[in-house]
């Protein structure tokens, strides 16, 4: 790999990096004028149009002549299942913040390897398992706060939100794993195009598009950049991916809760929709935790690929 791919793949996962951090801010400022149903339509229909007229004059839409029917399945499978995790997503941030969000999705790569496991066969080593279970522990901690059984309210809520995010963790695995059963068939933008459109068609039915009448300048600039970052975090990812192993990329996308713990103490701190987003009151246990499941998630993919290299070297 040279130098200057590397920094190249560097540059797009850090990119993918922000505007995946930013995304749960963005979408906690939607919910107080957009429902879930109407605002991932509006992301789903957006991005699919972008997608097909990017492919469109590329020509990049030939290859769909190849795929069977089996194939297509896979492909609604996966797109129904993206839909139900980027709704579970939405439905959660009304009762948690953006960065505690983002934090609870951390599980994915838990998720991702026991799906690896039962569906591909790959071994999960001693070292992964003990890296899971320091993540268990760091969610834990971060949460602390509000592992108390005494019915409080603000702790009900939360459990509801953690229960909704781990249900969009869930389909997310599911989502990508069928996709990687057709990356052999087609490119990463295409299985893209296919679910972002047949996820707008599923929603069709279900919107109501009166809630976009009252909107005024800046919830349409809300919106329309959420389905832009949409797009673009995907796009940036896929082209990173390219040029950097994934043990690297997928460490540096466990820095995301980060950003999106900053972005919204910056713009709560600048004054800025404060009557939608609140900074987190945490206590030093709470802090502790999230470096330990940063420090986990990112230790799980590096730790493999520091051994093949020392194999390499050795050999």
């Amino acid at each position: 790999m040279s130098t200057n791919n590397a920094r190249s793949g560097l540059l797009f996962i850090a990119a993918a990096v922000i505007f995946w951090g930013i995304m749960p801010v963005a979408l906690k400022l939607t919910v107080g004028f957009v429902d879930a149903v109407n605002l991932t339509w509006f992301r789903f229909g957006a991005a699919g149009l972008m997608l097909v007229v990017f492919q469109a004059l590329a020509g990049g839409l030939a290859s769909f002549k190849q795929v069977t029917l089996k194939q297509w399945g896979w492909l609604a499978l996966a797109g129904i299942m993206l839909l139900a995790n980027y709704l579970s997503f939405m439905l959660a941030l009304k009762y948690l913040a953006p960065g505690t969000a983002q934090l609870n999705f951390q599980t994915s790569g838990v998720f991702l390897a026991i799906g690896g496991f039962l569906v591909f066969g790959e071994r999960l080593s001693r070292f992964q398992i003990s890296c899971f279970m320091a993540l268990a522990v760091g969610m834990l901690m971060f949460f602390n706060p509000y592992l108390r059984f005494d019915g409080a309210a603000d702790g009900g809520d939360v459990l509801l939100g953690v229960l909704l995010i781990q249900l969009s963790v869930l389909c997310w695995c599911v989502s990508v794993l069928l996709q990687r059963q057709l990356a052999g068939v087609l490119s990463p933008t295409n299985i893209l195009l296919v679910i972002y459109v047949l996820g707008a068609i599923v929603l069709l039915p279900s919107c109501d598009f009166t809630v976009w009448q009252p909107l005024d300048s800046e919830a349409w600039t809300i919106v329309i950049a959420s389905a832009i970052a949409t797009l673009l975090a995907y796009a940036c990812f896929a082209q990173g991916m390219k040029s950097l192993p994934a043990g690297q990329v997928g460490a540096m996308l466990a820095l995301t809760p980060i950003i999106s713990f900053i972005s919204t103490d910056i713009l709560v701190y600048a004054g800025w929709w404060r009557d939608i987003l609140h900074v987190d009151a945490l206590n030093w246990l709470s802090k502790l935790g999230i470096g330990v499941i940063v420090l986990a998630v990112m230790s799980v993919q590096l730790k493999p690929k520091t051994r093949q290299r020392m194999k390499k070297t050795v050999g």
